[in-house]
């Protein structure tokens, strides 16, 4: 049995099934990877896969628990570079984050900037997205770690510890109407053109919630990824927008107004993301505590390596 056949065996399920995804994930060849499977089929004396002439439909049960044992083996191997890494260079290397923008733009220059000061040496790389595609990072190893509301569909070995609630607000153009209410109301915002957050952040579906309950239906003209953008078009006086609180700034954001709406939407829930059983290096945890100071080292370590339910 190798190593790198386990690995074959954990980026084809990643790959929802595709072996040849699963290939260029790996930059080889999808007769190579297909060879490989069948050989570890051959020594366990087990079909990992159920498969409908060559079409893989899915883990067989045994295949299942070797999957489990597969990505603990490849998780340690990974673990076991990194432990050399650590004792060899214990104050440098790389930190990929993976965050929304929101974040990126307005709450971690000031975590950086302090981390920089104490790791002059570590090189941080933010990589943005959508709450999905941030968990997905984290979880494959393409990222240390990630920080965003949680995705809108669980995400795999993921270990998702909760840092706080952030609530929401309604930007509007100077002299808007809306601002003269004593306190907003759904009905009022119903009344407006709408800009808010892409359907992959949690902020959509508490918005349509909102609107649903009172058997309203919004009119959103636009949908982004990008707060900043989102605010562009409000100042361009094409709807208000219904963003994160933390994304106003009063000074900064002086061609717009912020009205509180924490009574009208849920408040969105923060977490880090740290993929399951990998071993993270001192400078990791220090970032975390500086975004996030109750996490403490043996906070993060219990949760990374609690158990989970089986795939």
């Amino acid at each position: 049995m190798k190593l790198q056949q386990l690995r074959f065996l954990c980026e084809i399920v990643d790959r929802e099934l595709s072996i040849s995804n699963a290939a260029a994930a790996l930059h080889t060849s999808q007769p190579s990877v297909s060879r490989q499977i069948q050989a570890l089929e051959k020594e366990l004396g087990v079909a990992v896969f159920a498969r409908s002439r060559k079409r893989i439909l899915g883990l067989t049960k045994p295949g299942i628990e070797v999957l489990q044992i597969a990505r603990r083996m490849v998780r340690d191997a990974e673990n076991l570079g990194q432990v050399g890494n650590e004792f060899t260079a214990k104050d440098s290397g790389d930190l990929v984050i993976t965050t929304s923008h929101t974040h990126a733009r307005y709450v971690l220059p000031s975590v950086i900037k302090k981390f920089a000061a104490e790791y002059p040496k570590v090189r941080v790389i933010l990589r943005q997205g959508n709450p999905t595609q941030i968990a997905e990072w984290a979880s494959s190893g393409d990222a240390d770690l990630s920080i965003s509301s949680e995705p809108i569909r669980p995400i795999p070995n993921l270990a998702l510890l909760p840092c706080y609630d952030h609530p929401k607000v309604v930007l509007t153009p100077l002299k808007h109407p809306l601002l003269g209410k004593r306190a907003l109301t759904i009905e009022e915002l119903a009344r407006y053109p709408l800009i808010t957050y892409d359907s992959e952040f949690a902020t959509h579906s508490q918005v349509m919630r909102a609107f649903e309950s009172r058997q309203l239906k919004p009119n959103v003209i636009l949908s982004a990824t990008d707060v900043d953008v989102m605010k562009t078009y409000v100042k361009h006086g094409m709807g208000v927008a219904i963003v994160a609180s933390l994304a106003y700034d009063a000074k900064e954001d002086r061609a717009l107004r912020s009205i509180d709406a924490r009574h009208l939407f849920e408040s969105n829930k923060i977490y880090v993301g740290i993929r399951r059983h990998s071993y993270l290096r001192g400078y990791v945890f220090r970032f975390i505590r500086l975004f996030s100071p109750k996490l403490t080292q043996e906070i993060v370590e219990r949760a990374v390596f609690a158990s989970q339910p089986r795939e």
